[in-house]
């Protein structure tokens, strides 16, 4: 199947909304600290997601050991865009690059793109692809430190559409709501596999 490769996501004129799942201690410290503290590895590499229903694929809706708590980080919309600029897929699809090229580019980069099918509420894929942009190194420090303007504890109402899910009473229109969001760089799109 042909995924539609386009960014869709929660966004207003200043930031991009994306979503990660974690553990109560390094959820908590987050939206205490409005960035993430020191039970939160920087060695390690972080990924963030627009897509919410990805993410509750992902984590099984908030019950995978480790992702029990859902976070929404408000991303300003020029550091999204700036990650955009720098990332690299995960495996060499792009028309950009021959596999020499991508291989190098690859091991230069600190911002990773992946694109898998998207998903429905109940978890089932659809015909468009979600992004997941993943981060490390210096360009997690500097995510990190001046990327996010606002980081938003959703378990509880997480919780609350879960539970509304499975009895078939969930209303779709109070999940949060994603639209296209442009990407009309057109580098960015060839490198990252988007339609010319």
């Amino acid at each position: 199947m042909e995924y539609i490769k386009e960014v869709f996501a929660q966004y207003d004129r200043r930031c991009l909304r994306v979503y990660q799942a974690y553990n109560p201690v390094i959820a908590k410290e987050a939206v205490a600290l409005q960035t993430f503290g020191e039970n939160f590895n920087v060695n390690r590499m972080t990924w963030i997601k627009p897509s919410f229903l990805w993410l509750m694929y992902r984590s099984n809706w908030g019950n995978k050991k480790n992702q029990e708590c859902i976070l929404a980080l408000d991303v300003y919309q020029e550091v999204f865009n700036s990650l955009l600029e720098k990332a690299v897929l995960t495996s060499p699809d792009s028309l950009a690059y021959n596999g020499v090229q991508w291989e190098k580019a690859f091991n230069e980069t600190m911002v990773y793109c992946q694109w898998d099918p998207d998903r429905s509420v109940n978890g089932n894929a659809l015909s468009r692809a979600a992004i997941q942009i993943g981060i490390k190194g210096n360009a997690l420090r500097e995510f990190l430190d001046t990327g996010i303007c606002h980081i938003e504890d959703l378990t509880p109402m997480v919780k609350k559409w879960n539970e509304k899910r499975k009895n078939g009473r969930l209303d779709l229109k109070s999940l949060p709501s994603e639209r296209l969001y442009p990407v009309k760089n057109k580098t960015i799109r060839k490198r990252l596999d988007m339609k010319q």
